[in-house]
């Protein structure tokens, strides 16, 4: 994906006169890391969402990582300024609350006053229980289904996963706010650029505990322990959480066909993208989650680099050892991956840029 007009220097997360390293799996390392390379710019947006509320919209291929930039967004300004919402989470839970005769009619209640649509409300509702095959849910039931969630979660910022979903719901999400009634927030859409082969990799290494079905990666999201199987001459993840028993993690069926499984989403997702991207008039942000290996020394420091995780065997026991994990991006240019807290860190000096310095003006 090419994006002429967004410098790779919006990526540069290395500052000057911070020489610590960082434990970015640790909480409170991260709070320490946000802090020392951010600290005036996350003051400076807690006054600013202290007082206002936008929507943000997240654009990015399926498994890019919305949903951890989101709930770290929520980690570093707190959860009393800003919310997540998983349209497809959103969806899952109408289907099991209509499903439920005890809350039922509330929900029944509060979509009768609030869906309008082309299609009966019945009709909708049977579409969401697959009760009909006919049509797919429409764009006006699940944007009243969105608003019933904005309305219990009350004035915070929000970053929607999984609106727009397609190509004729661009126009949908540029009047959203006119939906919620208490509020006129401006519309920003935050796309993520990621390398093909990085969502293929995260698929193949993917695995999960059988038990707690706590994902992780062999390659590139290890556990702190790690099984030989002599039989197989394969190394395998245990879990990590002692509820489980030292449960061995195992690859889920289909994830060894990697982003092939996907490629139709995948591609309408670079359209949506792509379409967007075009629009004149509406704030746009761009997260990029590799760079050039060129480049890195100068824009990262290397613990913000996703490691790349191999193991050998010494004296039968199993050693875990790392280095940082090069790929091919889309144009074939040897590039690093970086890992979720230096987007986050690239999110949040873009938005300091777009809300506080514009106002400054």
């Amino acid at each position: 994906m090419k994006f002429k007009d967004f410098p790779i220097e919006l990526v540069k997360t290395k500052a000057e006169g911070v020489e610590e390293k960082f434990d970015l799996s640790n909480v409170a390392e991260r709070k320490k890391y946000f802090e020392a390379k951010a600290g005036k710019e996350i003051e400076d947006l807690k006054k600013y969402l202290d007082k206002n509320t936008f929507v943000a919209y997240w654009l990015g291929k399926k498994n890019s990582g919305k949903g951890t930039y989101s709930k770290m967004m929520m980690e570093v300004f707190g959860e009393n300024r800003v919310g997540h919402i998983s349209v497809g989470d959103v969806i899952r839970e109408a289907h099991s609350l209509i499903s439920d005769e005890k809350e039922k009619k509330l929900i029944l209640d509060y979509l009768n006053k609030h869906y309008r649509g082309y299609i009966s409300l019945d009709e909708a509702i049977d579409n969401l229980l697959g009760r009909s095959t006919a049509q797919l849910i429409p764009t006006e039931f699940t944007m009243a289904l969105i608003k019933r969630v904005i309305d219990k979660m009350g004035k915070k910022t929000i970053f929607l996963d999984g609106f727009p979903r397609d190509l004729d719901q661009i126009s949908y999400a540029l009047f959203f706010r006119n939906l919620i009634d208490y509020r006129d927030d401006m519309d920003i859409f935050i796309a993520i650029d990621i390398p093909e082969t990085i969502i293929d990799e995260r698929m193949r290494n993917r695995v999960v505990c059988p038990k707690c079905q706590t994902p992780r990666s062999l390659k590139l999201l290890a556990t702190d322990k790690v099984g030989y199987d002599k039989t197989k001459k394969e190394f395998y993840l245990i879990c990590d959480d002692p509820k489980c028993g030292g449960a061995r993690m195992v690859a889920k069926e289909g994830d060894n066909l990697g982003i092939e499984a996907i490629r139709d989403r995948l591609e309408l997702d670079q359209k949506l993208i792509e379409k967007v991207f075009s629009l004149h008039g509406v704030p746009k942000i761009l997260l990029r989650n590799a760079i050039p290996v060129s480049e890195a020394d100068k824009l990262v420091d290397n613990y913000e680099i996703t490691p790349e995780f191999y193991y050998e065997l010494e004296n039968g026991k199993v050693i875990k050892k790392e280095k940082p994990w090069t790929v091919k991006d889309d144009e074939g240019i040897e590039s690093v991956s970086l890992i979720a807290p230096p987007v986050v860190l690239s999110l949040i000096k873009q938005l300091h840029r777009l809300l506080i310095l514009l106002i400054e003006k």
